[in-house]
């Protein structure tokens, strides 16, 4: 009798891709996605598998994803008990996916599954991740424009030069996902988030299709909601092990002012140029002292939290050696 290890049999089985696709109310376009991903791939010649997570919807896009598990042992469902997000769809793909590649798209037919070759082509040259850009996008300019200033807030605070952060046609190297924590609206920022990691990313322009199915979930709330997880990603990645070069070089700005403007009014009490009680500038600048003060003690507090909850190795992402972990025979196959 032959005996297989778990973790031989895990490789064995392992899929050479998996495809993530988060859907919410996408009835009319799940069948064809799946038949055209399957096509592409199969033509390809990769083995795959498709992971649909349902978010919470409320058509019959569930009871299509079922019918077509049924048919097809690659594809699954992953159903959210409600809607959580395009984050939390995410992650629950992300850890159900066991492929060496992990590709995501959206639900509504605008990506092209022809495109597929092309991104695992890019991650076989040397990429951990491929993001698309949708070099010609069909989409009304409520939304395009939008999309185009937060590219370029995000360029600008990353120093990440991506045309399209929003485009959800993405392939990921599996390890790098590991690295990720996804909240919020935080899917947005997953190559800024893996840039900061130290993860190379590559852009690749990709063909764009009207929608013509179901409707977008864009909407005037997203902007808000940008901004506020920008503010917070920027903080996570250049402050969250060093919270002391934040508040503290903040506090003593401040308290330097105060402290300046102190000496200014002593120097004017000192030459006798009248009481400076009344000054509002005298207000002022303990004010600042202050402020500067409790900013180095909150940057204090952060670092001693920090000492005990944060490992040294939680502030940086080592290589990993894809050999060590799949073979190189099995390396080659797969990419």
């Amino acid at each position: 009798m032959t005996f297989v290890s778990q973790r031989q049999q895990r490789k064995f089985d392992r899929p050479e891709v998996s495809i993530v696709i988060p859907f919410l109310n996408e009835e009319a376009t799940i069948c064809p996605l799946a038949e055209r991903i399957t096509a592409a791939l199969v033509e390809y010649g990769k083995s795959f598998e498709i992971i649909f997570v349902n978010d919470g919807s409320t058509d019959e896009s569930e009871p299509s994803v079922r019918s077509l598990a049924r048919q097809d042992h690659r594809i699954h469902l992953i159903n959210l008990r409600r809607n959580f997000g395009k984050s939390a769809a995410l992650s629950a793909g992300f850890a159900a996916a066991r492929g060496v590649i992990v590709i995501t798209m959206d639900a509504d037919l605008q990506d092209d599954p022809t495109e597929l070759p092309r991104f695992l082509e890019a991650i076989a040259a040397g990429a951990d991740v491929v993001a698309g850009w949708k070099q010609v996008r069909h989409d009304p300019v409520d939304k395009t424009l939008p999309s185009r200033l937060f590219n370029a807030a995000v360029n600008r605070t990353f120093g990440l030069r991506l045309h399209d952060h929003n485009c959800g046609f993405k392939a990921y190297r599996a390890e790098a996902l590991f690295e990720l924590n996804l909240y919020g609206e935080l899917h947005r920022f997953i190559p800024a988030l893996l840039y900061a990691r130290g993860f190379q990313i590559v852009e690749l322009p990709v063909t764009h299709h009207p929608r013509r199915f179901g409707k977008s979930k864009f909407g005037a709330g997203r902007l808000v909601k940008g901004a506020l997880d920008l503010m917070t990603v920027s903080l996570t990645t250049r402050y969250g092990a060093r919270p002391l070069h934040l508040f503290g070089g903040a506090g003593l700005v401040t308290a330097l002012l105060g402290f300046a403007i102190l000496s200014y009014l002593s120097l004017l009490w000192a030459l006798g140029q009248g009481p400076i009680g009344e000054r509002p500038l005298l207000m002022l600048g303990m004010l600042m002292v202050l402020l500067g003060s409790q900013l180095v003690g909150t940057g204090l507090l952060g670092e001693l939290l920090l000492a005990r909850t944060i490992r040294e190795q939680d502030k940086y992402a080592v290589r990993q050696e894809r050999e060590a972990a799949l073979g190189d025979a099995e390396l080659e196959h797969m990419l």
